[in-house]
């Protein structure tokens, strides 16, 4: 029976760490904090603390755990900044390969990688050149995995039960149609990106980089506007691009062939096909004012 390791057990490494447990691998959860580890205390796997930006911190794991025949680094920087980055992703990657040098290594890093602003398709052979520093280190943390020869799971945006960035702003008031409302928006289900995981290290799956991206990418204005058919509600206001996103500004098409190749397919092949199953699970949000779809 094999063993993994969820280093990160949150919103993502959670469902992964159920898919693992339902599909008989004897699964292990690392939280960052004892506070998100109790509240794990319920599940059938063992969920235990550490931190991963800490060599010291991953070799006393491998001294009370023993070893993994692979592991999952889905932590979250937890909004940080460039040294969080650093400290998750960087240190977080070295040190569980000094720790579990044995495991196959699935490492989720992000589509921000790709900095394409004009709309083009991307695959995994395209550019990245991110502008930002972020960026950067997720490169550099994707490199240490492929030299390990593991899996990069390049995330899209993640959305699913009770998160949705996205429906929040909608429904909140916050949310702005960019210019002419034609950046390109890429999106994942939650539940989706889990089976993805799951199925590179079950699938006989070659090791490399991996979009995980639903189907169909769609431009802003048409998520508003999915959104504004589903609570009969206007478009946000248009205002100006917002390019002070941590991850950089860009605007392209994700490409998720080569993930599909390998038998992958997306339960939810957009944002719009799932925003039935995500009614009950929404943000606790009032609804802004105003009635009516303009749609």
């Amino acid at each position: 029976m094999p063993r993994i390791l969820i280093a990160g057990c949150g919103f993502l490494g959670e469902a992964a760490a159920d898919l693992f447990s339902g599909a008989g691998w004897r699964v292990a959860g690392l939280t960052a904090s004892e506070r998100s580890a109790a509240a794990l205390a319920t599940k059938p796997f063992p969920v235990v603390w550490a931190d991963l930006a800490s060599r010291e911190s991953m070799m006393a794991l491998r001294e009370k755990e023993g070893m993994f025949d692979a592991m999952v680094h889905c932590a979250s920087s937890g909004r940080g900044g460039d040294d969080a980055y650093r400290a998750v992703y960087l240190n977080g990657i070295a040190n569980l390969q000094a720790a579990f040098p044995e495991a196959r290594l699935v490492f989720t890093g992000s589509t921000s990688v790709y900095a394409q602003t004009d709309g083009s398709w991307v695959d995994e052979s395209s550019e990245t050149a991110p502008d930002r520093e972020t960026g950067r280190l997720l490169l550099a943390a994707e490199s240490l995995t492929l030299e390990a020869g593991g899996f990069v799971a390049r995330l899209a945006g993640i959305y699913g039960p009770g998160r949705s960035v996205l429906m929040r702003k909608f429904l909140d008031g916050s949310a702005v149609i960019e210019g002419d409302g034609e950046r390109w928006i890429n999106q994942i289900h939650r539940d989706d990106a889990a089976r993805a995981i799951v199925h590179l290290l079950t699938a006989g799956a070659t090791s490399g980089i991996y979009n995980v991206v639903d189907d169909r990418p769609a431009v802003q204005r048409d998520v508003y506007g999915w959104l504004a058919d589903h609570f009969s509600l206007p478009l946000p206001s248009a205002g100006e691009r917002d390019l002070t996103r941590k991850r950089g500004w860009t605007s392209k098409r994700v490409q998720n062939r080569k993930l599909r190749a390998t038998g992958w397919i997306p339960e939810f092949p957009d944002y719009q096909a799932a925003l039935s199953s995500l009614e009950g699970g929404r943000p606790e949000i009032p609804l802004r004012q105003g009635s009516g779809s303009t749609r």
